[in-house]
């Protein structure tokens, strides 16, 4: 028999790779559509240094952040997260 020794779960440094993946997507997006930091800001009513900071990695956001973000990027949210992502693995022992 199997038991499951901790839950699955991210630690501190896995949640900081996360949210600069998030950052450099989100930046990829608005580039690709030849947007500048200003002109994302206007269409979502965010501060331009706060997307700035977002792309860097050093923000944590909201579910509502990025859903303005994804709005005036005009696609889904779940593009802001094409990216790789490591597997967090469980542990289990044989009793």
């Amino acid at each position: 028999m199997l038991r499951l020794v901790s839950q699955p779960s991210m630690d501190k440094e896995q949640k900081l790779i996360l949210q600069k993946k998030l950052g450099a997507r989100l930046q990829q997006l608005r580039e690709s559509q030849k947007l500048a930091l200003r002109e994302l800001s206007y269409r979502c009513n965010l501060d331009h240094s706060k997307i700035g900071k977002i792309e860097k990695g050093r923000m944590n956001i909201t579910l509502n952040t990025l859903f303005e973000l994804s709005d005036a990027l005009q696609v889904h949210p779940r593009d802001l997260f094409e990216f790789d992502v490591e597997p967090v693995v469980a542990v289990a022992v044989a009793e």
